[in-house]
């Protein structure tokens, strides 16, 4: 899993837990007894100048508005008020994509008095009754507005954390190039307030100007005819990828996905990231998941940073040079794809070095040298050596016969969990 965030400074400690509230566009009329009085009793009241703003003069607590970047300046602020009654405020649930989460890392849950409010989340799927539970939440706060070509499929229902007025408009641009041009769009803005309003169109035809910035968009996902169906389990189609022909091909491509198994959280090395289709597709498994792709051309480099953004994950790394001199530094990875350049040295050792105890690697090859090298590493290693054949029916005059693709040698491997990793660090010899 990704690490927390660290700090120069040192946690707050307090003899009193900080109370963390949630609060909704309804303000200090929706609150709860407790959560009044939380604030009442705060000496120090830290939240957003909007949040701030909702409080009435009977919270008389020093009113401290959150600095931009504000992850960095979390532990800074605790720190200066550790000895103070402490109050944050945060939107709607703290703890779903809010404050909570920065906080719980700096002072443990121990340290922490939380008081929710319904989330916005919450009331959007009240209004247009939606089951929460089937309804998928991306958020774009903070966040590219690509990563939410990943969730888009025939029939979902999916929610849109807004960053800004403009993030509507910026949505149904996405959909509309995407070939979800036919689906509905439900601006829900001011939820709770006494300004909430609603406004929805088609994305294809939006013409809406930005209106408040607090809003939350409902999408009920229609594909156009002739949209490329992007399914859930790795194979995309090979027409879903800009290439010049260095991309693992559909069906290999699965079965290569498969050995290197994805789970929730883990790191993938792509070596010889060609289009980038490997790395993409371990993405595509789990929000979660993280990957660096190394590509020593500059030009692919860019394609693959083309195609990670159009197919959804464009939190992919991408590392231009060549390997192994361009995994210097890099974390250790629990899994490496090798998918070009077996035979430079010493990248098959650079890669198993690195690899997590427990890791799996995955190296393809076409050629009979670099067959010949794993074959070697299989002996040494253990591990499934594999050929993968691929044959498509084409024509052949007035009838229909296969034509064999070039076989592709599969060599995967796990490493044993008693063996050390390191970030690498490069030759040292």
């Amino acid at each position: 899993m990704s690490p927390a965030p660290s700090s120069a400074d040192p946690p707050a400690s307090s003899s009193h837990p900080v109370s963390v509230v949630g609060i909704g566009a309804d303000g200090w009329p929706g609150l709860s007894g407790t959560a009044r009085e939380a604030l009442r009793a705060a000496e120090v009241l830290i939240g957003g100048a909007r949040q701030l703003d909702l409080l009435p003069p009977e919270c008389a607590g020093a009113r401290v508005g959150w600095p931009s970047p504000l992850r960095p300046a979390v532990p800074r602020l605790l720190a200066e008020h550790r000895e103070r009654r402490i109050a944050v405020l945060a939107s709607g649930d703290p703890m779903f994509y809010g404050i909570g989460r920065a906080l719980a890392e700096e002072l443990g849950p121990e340290g922490l008095h939380v008081l929710p409010h319904p989330s916005s989340v919450s009331y959007a799927c009240a209004r247009l009754g939606w089951p929460l539970e089937d309804t998928e939440v991306v958020t774009l706060v903070g966040r590219p507005a690509a990563r939410l070509a990943a969730s888009l499929h025939e029939g979902r229902r999916l929610l849109v954390l807004s960053a800004d007025a403009g993030t509507p408009a910026a949505v149904a641009a996405l959909l509309t190039s995407h070939g979800f041009g036919p689906s509905r769009l439900r601006v829900l803005e001011q939820l709770g307030g006494e300004d909430e309003r609603h406004v929805d169109g088609l994305a294809a035809e939006w013409a809406h100007p930005p209106g408040d910035r607090l809003n939350v968009i409902a999408i009920a996902c229609r594909a156009s005819a002739d949209a490329l169906r992007l399914g859930t389990v790795p194979g995309l189609p090979d027409e879903a990828y800009e290439h010049d022909g260095q991309l693992t091909k559909r069906h290999i491509r699965a079965a290569t996905l498969g050995a290197l198994a994805p789970a929730p959280g883990e790191l993938l090395w792509d070596v010889g990231g060609g289009s980038g289709s490997i790395a993409i597709e371990w993405l595509r498994a789990h929000p979660s998941c993280r990957a660096v792709s190394v590509e020593r051309d500059p030009a692919r480099a860019e394609r693959i940073t083309r195609n990670a953004g159009r197919l959804g994950v464009p939190a992919l790394q991408v590392v231009t040079g060549p390997a192994p001199t361009s995994l210097a530094g890099l974390e250790a990875p629990d899994a490496v794809f090798i998918g070009g350049g077996l035979t430079a040295p010493g990248l098959l050792d650079a890669c198993w070095e690195a690899l997590r105890p427990g890791g799996r690697l995955v190296a393809n090859t076409v050629t009979l040298e670099s067959e010949a090298l794993l074959a070697e590493r299989h002996k040494a290693h253990g591990g499934e050596l594999v050929r993968l054949a691929v044959a498509h029916a084409v024509p052949v005059g007035g009838f229909t016969g296969w034509r064999q693709a070039m076989p592709v040698t599969q060599w995967s491997v796990t490493k044993p969990s008693d063996s050390g990793a390191r970030s690498y660090k490069g030759d040292r010899s």
